[in-house]
């Protein structure tokens, strides 16, 4: 298992460290031994200079096939440059397809990389660095076969004609 989560963790990389000039932001954090504890909160600075432009933002996390559940409850706390709570909001992301199981996501081996939307054409009122807090909400403690959580945030693209 452990040659595998090597192999996994290397092509992830090369795909963070892949070029795109829209990406402004992306990181994850791992979760030692896929164990993701309440109290793992993972925290994302997010440096924002361009106030005219729109954002998309999205989770990525991975999973395992073993995960117990077809969905994952997170909870999102953004905070402002200047220190204020700007949101606080639990949110409902879909593992896999709830009646057959077939998981989401792009896999490699029992791994599957996830990339989903929290917000499209976003623009930040602010310049300066905004924080993104994210933190499970479920019932189970720690939660298994949750390998690394992160978000994206990307620029979005203009079509010039």
């Amino acid at each position: 298992m452990n040659f595998f989560r090597s192999i996994a963790a290397l092509c992830l990389m090369a795909l963070l460290w892949s070029c795109d000039d829209s990406v402004v932001y992306k990181a994850h954090e791992d979760m030692e031994d896929g164990l993701w504890y309440i109290k793992n909160k993972p925290e994302f600075k997010v440096k924002i200079e361009d106030t005219l432009s729109t954002y998309n933002v999205y989770y990525i996390f991975r999973n395992a096939q073993q995960y117990p559940y077809y969905n994952l409850y997170l909870t999102r706390k953004v905070t402002g440059p200047d220190g204020k709570l700007i949101s606080n909001t639990l949110e409902e992301l879909f593992v896999s397809n709830e009646i057959t199981g077939k998981p989401f996501g792009k896999g490699l081996g029992d791994l599957f990389d996830h990339k989903v939307p929290i917000v499209k054409n976003h623009s930040f009122p602010k310049s300066g660095t905004y924080t993104f807090q994210l933190s499970q909400s479920m019932r189970q403690n720690p939660l298994p076969f949750i390998m690394s959580v992160g978000i994206s945030v990307e620029k979005v693209q203009t079509e010039v004609n």
